[in-house]
């Protein structure tokens, strides 16, 4: 009886390098976030949280491009979203306005950091099923957006974070709170990146980096707040009558469809 080789018998152990390697980067950039705001050094600290975002972006696509996906890649990526987007942003709110505040700043930055737990477990659980059309809850790159911008402007504006504390944890509270929350906040997934656009459009996209060119807080924050406060929005006009399990509740309780206008 003949051997099989081995190669034929034993299982493939490697992973991908290329998407696991921008995922790599975008986990540095948020463990970069946390030590740059040990420091005080808070600009950084909320420049490395949108980096992450872009790394967190480039990952996935560049794994379907180069047909690489994989479980551990997968795994993995959420492990880094819960650095980048979820412990990065609460220690670096902390260190910026929470410090001082007692109980209350470190119970702020925790609900926080569960909820974004929360918010991408739920998440894995519902790949393939949820409707791609709509995120089911504030997804934690655009929580952690609505923080680092707001840390961001403080900081270039010279806003002692530490005297604004009760606000600053407010503000941490409810965008942990909007990512457990049932709002339906739209994916852009139906975009189509690959159609003919009209010139002027081309233009206008050459504006927008014109303006973020000149002044990248700002308007990150605006959208990123806009984006957030649209979540509830789209939720009320979907519905004829907005209930408890369109706000909060389990996946199967956020029965939009049957509640259209």
């Amino acid at each position: 009886m003949t051997e099989q080789p081995e190669n034929e018998t034993t299982p493939n152990r490697g992973i991908y390098l290329l998407p696991n390697l921008l995922t790599t980067a975008g986990l540095f950039s948020g463990f970069f976030a946390v030590v740059s705001s040990m420091n005080g050094h808070f600009v950084s600290a909320a420049i490395a949280i949108f980096i992450a975002m872009v790394f967190d972006g480039l990952d996935g696509r560049v794994a379907r491009i180069t047909n690489t996906q994989s479980e551990f890649g997968a795994e993995y990526d959420s492990m880094a979203d819960m650095v980048s987007f979820g412990i990065a942003p609460g220690l670096v709110t902390y260190n910026f306005a929470l410090s001082g505040m007692g109980k209350f700043g470190w119970l702020a930055a925790f609900v926080y950091v569960a909820a974004a737990a929360l918010r991408l477990a739920r998440f894995n659980t519902q790949v393939g099923v949820a409707d791609k059309r709509y995120f089911q809850g504030l997804a934690s790159p655009a929580a952690a957006g609505v923080i680092a911008s707001i840390i961001w402007v403080g900081t270039e504006y010279q806003i002692d974070g530490q005297e604004h504390g009760l606000i600053m944890g407010v503000i941490t509270i409810v965008a942990g709170l909007l990512m457990v929350s049932n709002f339906r906040y739209n994916s852009f997934k139906e975009v189509d990146w690959k159609g003919k656009v009209n010139f002027l459009v081309v233009l206008f996209i050459v504006l927008i980096f014109v303006v973020v060119a000149s002044s990248p807080a700002e308007l990150l924050m605006a959208i990123f707040v806009l984006y957030a406060c649209s979540g509830p929005v789209t939720t009320i006009r979907s519905v004829k009558r907005l209930r408890l399990e369109h706000v909060v509740g389990d996946d199967h309780d956020a029965d939009f469809d049957n509640d259209k206008k």
